[in-house]
């Protein structure tokens, strides 16, 4: 049985780190290397480092990005909810806008994780 706090009790500051983690920054240009071309993907992981810190509803970033929600049952979504429900901080998402929808450059998991907790949580995110 979960142990998640009431969604009253659910907020950026108590599910969220305030920044990044460094390792997230190597994976964000792992996969933006497989839409764009390498020297530009430099330079966007640069941009993501520099960027401030924002918030945006994980329901909006879903809908922005046109991907699916995924299961609960995906086990990278279940080891972001046992985070949470283990009082441990989820690192911030990394997107790049993109022709005509937002790409998750790092963190889809957690987004889809954090939407599980409630649709309108607020999630740090940086955003180039």
């Amino acid at each position: 049985m979960k142990t998640f706090p009431k969604k009253t009790h659910l907020t950026r500051d108590n599910i969220w780190l305030k920044e990044p983690e460094d390792h997230d920054f190597p994976a964000a240009q792992d996969y933006l290397e497989l839409v764009f071309q390498p020297d530009e993907v430099e330079k966007m992981v640069e941009k993501l480092k520099a960027a401030p810190t924002i918030i945006k509803k994980s329901k909006d970033i879903l809908r922005a990005s046109k991907l699916t929600l995924l299961p609960e049952t995906n086990i990278h979504v279940k080891e972001n909810l046992k985070k949470v429900e283990k009082n441990k901080k989820l690192s911030p998402i990394l997107l790049v806008r993109g022709q005509n929808e937002l790409i998750i450059a790092d963190g889809y998991h957690r987004l889809c994780s954090s939407y599980y907790l409630t649709e309108d949580l607020e999630v740090p995110c940086r955003l180039i």
